[in-house]
């Protein structure tokens, strides 16, 4: 079936958006998002807070229902999840999309709100299938009550994940997005969404404002994440081509950091001047701050924002607390703290002194964002430098420390500040020697992505328009034992076989040749899995020496293996590697059978050690 439109996603940290593209015309627009706004109240907004509440079974009688849903919700996702769930934390649900994307834990148990004493929790998989849900359903209802009656099967749905995104959180993505009603989903990095919004922002002038040997940062910081990728500009043949040439890690570092950091500084003026607050104020409070934080970066004229943190009741409101929120204590703290003026070779440290930690999401040890872009610009000069191609992309480009870029495309809520923006333009040009690092003007930092997303359907539907070379963000690998003789007190080393290069083409698939390998049949065989962000010159079928040492371990690999008819279980039989980038972006491993046309496919499994 042809697509009628389509419809991009964006499934953020902290907050959500989507976004509709005419297959007809240049036009997309975002989709207004119902939710309740407050208890009984429902709303639209342009985003969708990514919040889930978990009301006790007594606290909101009759509960609350939704204009598609007909019954009333056992919970409440959106703006009011993440209001009134800031006065009681232990119900509230955030930043599933960073517990989707954690190795330590298995995202489909239910750990949710996590270190909660509730027992109805839930999976990070089924908030994100909510949320995902949620916006499917808000989308048909605008749609609807503007006279168009879509099917979502009509439309060609584009997802978007982090760049900084392994295999096994896209898949988990994909497999929400199915679960929520939207089907095969086709996935996208955030930044490379952001770039294609930028473009139908400014136009064919885009053409104008890059050239060939420009290199583009895409610098996205949002409520929770930082996610860096960098865009190389070419000519090929008098037309200008992208492709984008490194990723970053997945950082869980961004505008929540600052306001806790500021709410924590205020809280300890108000001590010194004899005044304390509960825990029930200071959540108060980094809402305060959040709000205040805003209003001075928007007004330069301000020198301080007021701040009225209430006690809890309203026959209280003689309590409230007065304070403000002052300019200096602002840049202090998100300026020279966050946005510090830092060595292009001063690297984030990388772990925190205590041996025994609370468990929780991996975030950033290290608050200084400024150090987490020095490490990325440092590790994408080692990803083109293990690769010819993209060495001869870059070029000059290519300095002794880090790889910097000529142009920044600013996206996510934090970038609205103007002061920061232009402190990320002034910390790039003291690494550049000097030289000035431009910013591409025209980004919408809190829905770029959601439209970008859209656009890119769009592209695809209609096989016009510029698209973005890319492929796999990341090499993947498969650990293979070392075959010596058994030493006392010596494990050999896990050597580490490329299945998928870096680069790797949606829509291609590879098979491993010259060599087969022997799969035990008639029982379950795991295999570890291990993956890099910066080894673009590895190719397919190459055995590294060393895997533990050299890459990151990402997973498990499951696969159930039937025993082949006439060989007993326990058979070992010959099989040759297959590796399928599929045009929806998703990875598919498969074990091929050398001798006929049996195949298994290949599960990602979350680690769990």
């Amino acid at each position: 079936m042809t697509a009628r439109f389509s419809l991009g996603i964006d499934l953020g940290t902290s907050n959500s958006a989507i976004a509709i593209a005419d297959l007809e015309s240049d036009h997309t627009q975002i989709v207004e998002v119902a939710q309740l706004v407050g208890q009984s109240q429902l709303g639209q907004r342009p985003t969708l807070a990514s919040s889930l509440y978990l009301p006790h079974p007594d606290e909101f009688p009759g509960g609350f229902a939704l204009p598609w849903s007909g019954m009333a919700e056992t919970a409440i996702i959106g703006q009011f999840a993440r209001d009134h769930g800031a006065l009681v934390p232990d119900r509230l649900v955030s930043s599933a999309k960073s517990w989707l994307s954690n190795p330590h834990i298995d995202p489909r148990q239910a750990l949710l709100p996590w270190a909660s004493e509730i027992k109805e929790k839930l999976s990070p998989l089924e908030v994100s299938r909510r949320y995902l849900e949620h916006l499917k359903n808000a989308f048909l209802f605008a749609e609807k009550a503007e006279g168009k009656d879509w099917d979502i099967a009509d439309g060609q749905i584009v997802l978007t994940v982090p760049a900084s995104f392994d295999e096994v959180a896209r898949s988990l993505t994909a497999e929400a997005a199915k679960a929520a009603g939207l089907g095969d989903v086709t996935l996208l990095e955030e930044p490379q969404a952001a770039f294609y919004a930028w473009t139908e922002q400014t136009g064919k002038a885009w053409h104008d404002l890059v050239e060939p040997g420009d290199i583009i940062f895409v610098c996205d910081v949002g409520g929770g994440t930082a996610d860096f990728s960098l865009i190389a500009v070419t000519d090929v043949d008098g037309n200008l081509e992208l492709e984008r040439i490194s990723v970053g890690e997945h950082i869980l570092l961004g505008g929540d950091n600052m306001d806790l950091a500021l709410a924590y500084a205020v809280r300890a003026k108000l001590e010194a001047e004899g005044k304390t607050l509960d825990a029930w104020q200071f959540l108060a409070l980094v809402h305060g701050v959040a709000k205040a934080k805003i209003l001075l970066f928007e007004d330069d004229s301000l020198k301080e924002a007021p701040l009225a943190v209430p006690s809890r009741g309203s026959s209280l409101m003689a309590s409230t607390v007065s304070t403000s929120l002052d300019r200096a204590t602002l840049e202090q703290i998100v300026l020279d703290g966050f946005f510090a003026k830092t060595a292009i070779d001063d690297v984030p440290r990388e772990g925190r002194r205590g041996g025994l930690q609370e468990f929780g999401l991996p975030y950033a040890a290290d608050p200084v964002v400024s150090k987490h872009i020095a490490r990325f610009l440092g590790r994408s000069l080692q990803n083109v430098k293990a690769s010819d191609k993209l060495s001869a992309l870059v070029g000059e480009r290519a300095g002794k420390v880090a790889l910097m870029p000529t142009a920044v495309l600013f996206n996510g809520g934090v970038f609205k500040a103007a002061a920061i923006r232009a402190r990320i333009l002034d910390l790039l040009t003291s690494w550049n020697e000097g030289a000035p690092i431009r910013a591409l003007q025209g980004f919408e930092p809190d829905l770029a992505v959601a439209r970008g997303a859209a656009i890119y359907g769009r592209h695809r539907v209609t096989g016009k328009g510029m698209r973005i070379k890319a492929g796999a963000a990341r090499s993947y690998y498969i650990g293979l034992e070392t075959s010596m003789p058994a030493i006392p007190g010596y494990n050999p080393p896990v050597k580490a076989l490329c299945v998928v290069p870096q680069g790797m083409q949606e829509g291609t698939d590879l098979v491993i040749e010259g060599r087969d390998f022997g799969l035990v049949t008639g029982r379950t065989a795991d295999f570890r899995f291990f993956s890099s962000p910066v080894r673009s010159g590895d190719s397919k079928g190459e055995v590294l020496p060393d895997a533990e040492r050299e890459l990151e371990e990402t997973s498990l690999l499951e696969i159930e293996i039937p025993a082949l008819d006439d060989f007993p279980a326990g058979q070992v039989v010959p099989v040759r590697i297959n590796a399928v980038v599929t045009e929806l972006g998703t990875l598919e491993l498969w074990m091929q059978h050398v001798n006929s046309d049996r195949r298994w496919k290949v599960e990602f499994q979350v680690r769990t050690e």
